[in-house]
């Protein structure tokens, strides 16, 4: 976490001459997030170092959500070709750590959580963004016998029947009629701040929104719901789908939905986390994949979802499941 080269002329060229750079965060991506402080004035600098990772999106999908009603970072200063942007300070608050310190807050927070997804899928989904639907989802879930099957060290399965049972779970999603809406894609308790001062939906600070998509309205309900980091109690699950099915005025086609997608997510993520493991060095995602584990035979159980769940009894015993990641919990 030490500061770019190049962060300190940044800096100088935009006002912030002087400034102390502390760092703040990576993720799992190449991006990393540093507090700057000059005087009494903060703010954070995003390291979106080319050509690994492109600032382009998040600055102009931050700008369209400040423009529906939601609260992202203002860019207060940019270098795209550097890859660095100078950002609002949200603060020191995020939902994760708040409610690890205060968990009579959980149905108050997921329930603002859930009506931010509300606000976000009335508006029409951000003008060239690219879609999110059933051949987005068959191709990265080709990150599960990719990457997590030799993980395991399972033998090579059948690419076509794979498709094939995942198919037939996610076709009648695309068809149904439900979106495109704007799809951020990691929404979850991570990357939300809860700014000071302000209530309802503006009081969540929205984060790591560069790789949205226009897709389905569930998908990023289940992203907060079924959270890779943080278990959400199944009873509170339920009741926040059942107030987005209120409040968004939909019905069993959504709810069908969202466990389908439910299972695909957690299946491409268990892939995602051995690719972050064995790719890019990074073990401590290997601590997550039980808590995958339970969400998604949770998911498979579902109706709906019999050719995956039958393909999963065929091909992945359960000693390649939950059981061979317990040391790593």
């Amino acid at each position: 976490m030490i500061p770019p080269e190049s962060a300190a002329d940044f800096l100088d060229r935009h006002g912030w001459q002087g400034a102390e750079i502390l760092p703040l965060a990576g993720d799992a991506s190449f991006r990393r997030y540093f507090r700057v402080q000059c005087g009494d004035r903060r703010a954070v600098l995003m390291d979106a170092p080319p050509p690994h990772e492109d600032p382009r999106p998040f600055v102009a999908i931050a700008d369209w959500l400040g423009q529906v009603g939601l609260v992202a970072p203002r860019v207060l200063a940019q270098d795209l070709d550097r890859g660095l942007l100078l950002l609002d300070d949200l603060g020191d608050s995020r939902m994760r750590e708040a409610l690890d310190e205060n968990p009579q807050a959980e149905r108050d927070l997921y329930e603002t959580a859930v009506d931010v997804l509300v606000h976000l899928h009335r508006q029409a989904p951000m003008a060239g963004l690219l879609p999110h639907g059933l051949d987005e989802w068959l191709t990265e879930l080709r990150l599960f016998p990719e990457w997590y099957l030799p993980a395991v060290e399972s033998d090579p399965i059948n690419l076509d029947e794979w498709d094939d049972a995942w198919r037939q779970v996610l076709e009648p999603v695309a068809s149904d009629g439900l979106g495109p809406v704007t799809v951020l894609r990691d929404y979850h308790a991570e990357n939300v701040m809860l700014v000071d001062g302000r209530g309802g939906i503006e009081r969540f600070g929205l984060l790591d929104f560069q790789d949205a998509l226009a897709g389905h309205p569930a998908y990023d309900l289940v992203s907060v719901l079924e959270d890779a980091r943080r278990d959400v109690p199944p009873a509170l699950e339920r009741d926040m789908i059942d107030r987005y099915l209120a409040k968004a005025g939909v019905g069993s086609r959504f709810e069908a939905a969202y466990w389908a997608l439910a299972a695909q997510r957690n299946t491409r993520i268990l892939g995602v986390f051995c690719r972050l493991w064995k790719r890019d060095g990074k073990e401590r995602y290997k601590q997550f994949q039980p808590r995958m584990w339970g969400l998604l035979e949770r998911d498979l159980a579902q109706p709906g979802l019999e050719p995956v769940r039958s393909w999963f009894d065929s091909h992945v015993p359960h000693a390649f499941r939950a059981s061979a990641w317990q040391a790593d919990a």
